[in-house]
């Protein structure tokens, strides 16, 4: 064996790996990196990456075989085999999946693989071992006392081991994404749309509603006037307050605090979960943009969730030589096909102390791991999410889109940082949300049976005492210029707000008790007040021009002219003040370049409401006819 030389090793690895100013000191590498070193070199692996290596285990505070493996710059089928031989035992390039027992703890090979027992009718059981380097001279001297251990001993590769686990698991992982939320907490779980109480109350409100109409009109339209009219004056409040917040961080920029996101010390393993289905177009944009991401490759852990029986999409991703740290999950086909559901099959595989969530079209910035973990180490420890804003680029494609990104820039740079400062509930976003691993485990993870499971997900999380927070670096992606897929996609949302709602209002006294009253009433105004103005607004609409048609004409008596009067300057002070806060709390935090892709655009603020409302009824039905069908968003190749 080849003698390490130390200091041609340093040379070799500072040359290699940056410039070097002169009279730094080179680094001191511990004793278990150079024993490390040592055995890579036996194993024939060169100098200059072994020297390579142990510079980013050494800043990592990882191991230099970990790096190795996970550079790309070596097979790990040919490194494990190595291993084998030295140790003189078999290599199992593949493990059949049907010679695992499967029990819950299998799932525990999914987050550290290192050892599968398989079982064969005819043949004694083998256990299936990973080896590590710190293990091998360990292993070779139990070997050396029991040479009958090498006929029940074999040697695979980690990635081996966890698909032969994914695989043995997948009818009781499926089984447990379908169940469990529905089962440890049914409370929190919309499989039954409506619980008994809720079904007797509903109906009875409807039917108190409908009967006061015909014996009591002028009553009924007044007070339901007056209800639907506070509602919108909530909605007006919460916005126009977001819009103070964003004004004032617009203006004293110097007033953040700065924030040191190049953490010291050893980095945490960070999952990424990406829920794909139908997304051939895409997929290689998305994993350019995952590349990009400022995180050692060595401590990712991005899994790929497809659907089984989506071999288009499947086969786009198998096409890209993905390196080490992805890994594709195949979800089983079962019902219900959604998003949540697929994430919850996913999570028990997760090997990070923190998880993110991206879409198919993401492009996040490369520095949001980087900030997000900065902060939760700055947080709290009850902060179990943090949520990225969501930057639309595609404003000048269409009407749709510049709605979309006036929308979103409201949404995510205006209301939801003002609730964050306030300490408020956050309605999360479908994507970059960041989370404490253990934090989403402890409140069930996703409802496989919400079509909004991020809103859902940021209102259990609060119910349950953690908190949720704002980041500031964005994640850009594109918005539907389909009319037809935006409509889709906003009747799924809302139908997803309406199973939120009645998720919460099962116990209106214990949602009440957990929230506290804050963020109770701002709960309401966010989820039902929305719901309802968005469902009442053609109807407010055309009540006014009703009311004015009445006025002009002389058909009103001198008392109901004033009552008329008050009511016409209400619903316009309403429908002005929302189309005026939608633009204003989207203007506001956008950069002039934003702002000019939209341009004069936001003149079509009344249509788009109006598209909103349909999409609000339309979700009403969809939630008695088909209350768990996922209306899928296309997406294609960012040209923005």
């Amino acid at each position: 064996m080849r003698v390490l030389d130390y200091p041609s090793l340093l040379e070799m690895a500072t040359r290699r790996a940056r410039p070097v100013p002169e009279n730094t000191p080179l680094p001191t590498f511990s004793g278990d990196l150079l024993r490390e070193g040592r055995l890579l070199l036996k194993l024939g692996i060169g100098k200059p990456t072994i020297a390579r290596m142990m510079l980013r285990a050494q800043e990592n505070g990882t191991t230099a075989e970990d790096e190795l493996l996970a550079s790309g710059e070596i097979v790990d089928t040919l490194y494990f085999e190595a291993l084998a031989d030295l140790l003189g035992l078999p290599f199992m390039a593949d493990i059949d999946a049907d010679q695992v027992h499967d029990a819950e703890p299998l799932d525990a090979q999914l987050v550290l693989p290192d050892m599968l027992r398989l079982f064969h009718s005819s043949r004694p059981a083998i256990t299936v071992i990973v080896p590590k380097l710190d293990q091998l001279h360990d292993l070779a001297l139990r070997l050396d006392r029991r040479p009958a251990l090498v006929d029940i001993l074999a040697v695979s590769t980690p990635r081996a081991v966890r698909t032969a686990a994914w695989t043995a698991g997948r009818e009781r992982r499926v089984r447990d994404a379908v169940t469990l939320l529905f089962d440890a907490r049914p409370e929190h779980s919309a499989r039954i749309v409506f619980w008994g109480k809720q079904g007797f109350y509903a109906g009875l409100g409807l039917s108190f509603f409908v009967v006061s109409a015909f014996l009591m009109p002028l009553v009924w339209l007044l007070v339901t006037h007056l209800v639907l009219t506070t509602l919108y004056f909530c909605q007006l409040f919460l916005r126009a307050r977001a819009l103070l917040h964003v004004k004032k961080a617009v203006l004293k920029p110097a007033s953040a605090p700065r924030l040191d996101t190049r953490a010291t010390g050893p980095l945490p393993v960070y999952s990424i979960f990406v829920a794909l289905y139908r997304e051939t177009e895409v997929v290689a944009q998305l994993v350019g943009a995952l590349d990009r991401l400022d995180w050692p490759r060595s401590r990712l852990d991005i899994k790929l969730i497809c659907e089984a029986d989506d071999g288009e999409t499947l086969a786009a991703l198998e096409a890209l030589s993905l390196s080490p740290e992805y890994e594709i999950v195949r979800v089983p086909a079962a019902a219900p096909r959604t998003k949540p559901k697929a994430l919850s099959y996913a999570l028990p595989g997760a090997r990070g102390t923190f998880l993110t969530i991206y879409d198919a079209e993401d492009r996040p910035d490369p520095g949001q791991l980087r900030e997000a973990h900065a902060v939760f180490l700055a947080a709290d420890p009850r902060v179990a999410c943090l949520q990225s804003p969501l930057v639309v680029t595609n404003a000048r494609a269409g009407w749709l889109s510049a709605m979309f990104a006036l929308e979103y820039a409201a949404l995510f740079r205006g209301l939801l940082p003002f609730l964050s400062s306030a300490g408020l509930p956050l309605p999360l976003g479908g994507t970059s949300n960041h989370f404490r691993v253990d934090a989403l485990k402890a409140v069930g993870g996703w409802d496989p049976f919400n079509t909004t499971e991020d809103a859902d997900l940021g209102m259990r999380l609060y119910r349950l005492g953690y908190r949720s927070q704002m980041i500031r670096r964005p994640t850009l992606e594109d918005a539907p210029t389909d009319t037809a897929a935006w409509f889709a996609q906003r009747t799924r949302w809302f139908k997803g707000w309406l199973q939120t709602w009645l998720v919460m209002m099962r116990d209106p006294g214990l949602f009440y008790r957990q929230m506290g009253w804050r963020a109770f009433a701002t709960a309401q105004i966010l989820v039902a007040g929305m719901i309802l103005s968005a469902l009442a607004h053609p109807l407010t609409l055309a009540f006014l021009i009703y009311l004015g048609w009445t006025l002009l004409n002389g058909h009103l008596s001198s008392g109901d002219t004033v009552l008329a009067s008050c009511l016409i300057i209400l619903d316009t002070l309403n429908i002005i003040g929302s189309y005026t806060l939608m633009i204003q709390l989207g203007r506001k935090p956008m950069g002039a370049e934003e702002w000019r892709a939209v341009g004069g655009r936001w003149r079509a603020v009344p249509a788009y409401w109006l598209m909103i409302s349909g999409a609000a009824w339309a979700a009403i039905i969809e939630l008695y006819r088909k209350p768990f069908v996922w209306n899928k968003t296309p997406h294609r190749p960012t040209r923005s």
